[in-house]
């Protein structure tokens, strides 16, 4: 069994990041931006996004903060999302989810322009993904196949198998895997005989939010797990969607929480963001 060690990954992808932002300074004049906005005060939410900011000062990125109070209205959210869309000095625009209730979270990613949609949440960029033909992945699918890359995992030919079925990593998730010739299966809540259909899987991805949901008894000796789970135990303890400890002996690679997926959402984000700003300036 080898653990794939996220913060490695994401750390080489970050590297790389910054040499190609040195680069676009260099012989551009061009600083990748991204604006980052958060309504509210959810904890989980903060620690995201002062991540984020930790991770485009170490790439060389400008990074913008609008931390907005919770009784933000509709109309003030779109109104400044139409301003960052009009701004040239920022390439990429992230709404921090979830958003407090009263406001409409699908209203304000189709107000942010789909070249600046570095979170791959607007319908054309979502449409783009499934045709094959996209700009930008969403963060955590990307992020996990980059993991798959440099651990040299094939997809081609396995039968891989998604547990969960959001906009944000289920689906997505399930197309890039497909896109590399796997053979998928998506379960969700209604799926029948759940384990038998895991224990068939050559990668198994968990991402449903339910602490330990995958026992031993749901993974086919020697394959790969990959988790993307981000729960609390009983304890109030960090942990996954795998029941690590006990699945980890029958794999043959598995990614722990923390430490796992977790850092290479951010990596993507800065990757999408780079990416964004060559769009908008035309650099190939």
């Amino acid at each position: 069994m080898q653990i794939i060690d996220g913060k490695k990954v994401s750390a080489n992808v970050k590297e790389s990041v910054r040499l190609e932002t040195l680069e676009l300074k260099n012989n551009y004049g061009i600083t990748p931006g991204l604006a980052v906005v958060i309504v509210g005060n959810d904890p989980a939410s903060r620690v995201y996004v002062n991540n984020k900011k930790k991770a485009c000062e170490q790439v060389g990125f400008m990074s913008e903060e609008y931390a907005l109070p919770e009784e933000t209205t509709q109309e003030e959210l779109l109104e400044l999302v139409k301003t960052l869309n009009g701004k040239d000095d920022v390439n990429g625009i992230l709404v921090q989810l979830p958003l407090p209730k009263h406001l409409d979270d699908k209203a304000v990613i189709e107000a942010i322009n789909p070249k600046k949609d570095v979170d791959a949440f607007h319908a054309v960029n979502v449409g783009k993904i499934m045709l094959g033909e996209y700009d930008f992945l969403p963060c955590t699918p990307a992020g996990v196949m980059e993991m798959l890359h440099q651990y040299n995992i094939t997809v081609e030919g396995k039968n891989c198998v998604v547990i969960g079925r959001s906009n944000i990593v289920g689906k997505p998730m399930g197309m890039l895997l497909l896109h590399e010739n796997g053979t998928v299966t998506i379960c969700h809540s209604k799926t029948k005989n759940l384990a038998g259909v895991c224990s068939n899987a050559d990668i198994l991805v968990a991402a449903v939010g339910i602490p330990k949901f995958v026992t031993a008894d749901m993974v086919k000796d020697g394959a790969v797990v990959i988790d993307v789970g981000m729960d609390r135990d009983e304890n109030g303890k960090l942990c996954g969607d795998v029941d690590f400890e006990n699945v980890k002996d029958k794999c043959s690679y598995i990614t722990p929480v923390p430490g796992g997926v977790g850092p290479m959402t951010i990596a993507t984000l800065m990757k999408n963001t780079i990416k964004a700003c060559k769009i908008q300036n035309n650099i190939n």
